[in-house]
């Protein structure tokens, strides 16, 4: 049976599983014209995939946005459904945080990579390990699995569905109200803020974010501007 009868996605969203990457058929789903709102999902024993497809009315450089957005409505979702104690963390450049250690990460292409335009489609996904990769997971500390860090009784396909109704909430917040409120929420979440960090090259203290969530990198006397748009994989 596929668990696609049993998701249930909120209004103007629709699933799609997929036995494929489903960050990858997203993208060729957006890239062929469907319309926004779609969620493809692939569920297996190791490993959650979501990716949804969103068809931005603003410029780029403002539509990245989506990015920590979705990072946001993870940590949403999961919060309520993991236990107290364990904790939940984003990085700048997409990367998920659990208990401090790398936990999946998340992924945007687009239309166009040039920030002034309007992209026909946008496509933000995550890839969330549920076990360890390997037999000796001691080997690799800063990397974790969700079952490893007591998140065994998550249901992923509750967690997708969960996933995709918080970002839709803040979907429409965003829309209706700006960015302030997620600017708020993002910085209580944002990982290694007011560290040194290496980021596209360059080292320094990861200061905050700009409007738009591009990175200030303070190295020296200089501070670095890093838009949300050297993170896009480039589109097919």
């Amino acid at each position: 049976m596929s668990t696609t009868d049993a998701l249930a996605f909120p209004p103007l969203l629709w699933g799609e599983e997929v036995t494929t990457d489903a960050f990858d058929h997203a993208c060729q789903r957006a890239l062929l014209g469907c319309d926004a709102g779609l969620v493809a999902y692939r569920i297996t024993a190791d490993v959650l995939q979501g990716a949804l497809v969103f068809a931005p009315e603003v410029p780029l450089k403002q539509a990245l946005s989506m990015l920590p957005l979705c990072g946001v409505g993870f940590q949403n979702a999961l919060g309520v459904m993991a236990p107290p104690e364990v904790s939940v963390h984003l990085d700048w450049d997409g990367g998920i945080r659990i208990n401090g250690a790398a936990c999946g990460r998340f992924r945007c292409m687009a239309s166009t990579s040039d920030p002034a335009q309007v992209p026909d489609w946008l496509v933000i996904g995550f890839t969330l390990p549920l076990i360890p990769e390997s037999d000796r997971p001691g080997d690799t500390p800063d990397q974790t699995s969700l079952f490893a860090e007591g998140c065994a009784e998550v249901q992923p396909p509750a967690l997708l569905e969960a996933w995709a109704r918080h970002t839709l909430n803040w979907v429409n917040r965003w829309e209706d109200e700006g960015s302030r409120a997620l600017h708020t929420d993002w910085r209580a979440l944002a990982q290694d803020m007011g560290e040194e960090v290496t980021q596209n090259g360059l080292s320094g203290t990861f200061l905050g974010v700009d409007e738009d969530f591009g990175m200030l990198l303070r190295d020296g006397e200089t501070t670095h501007l890093i838009p949300l748009t050297t993170l896009l994989d480039p589109a097919p």
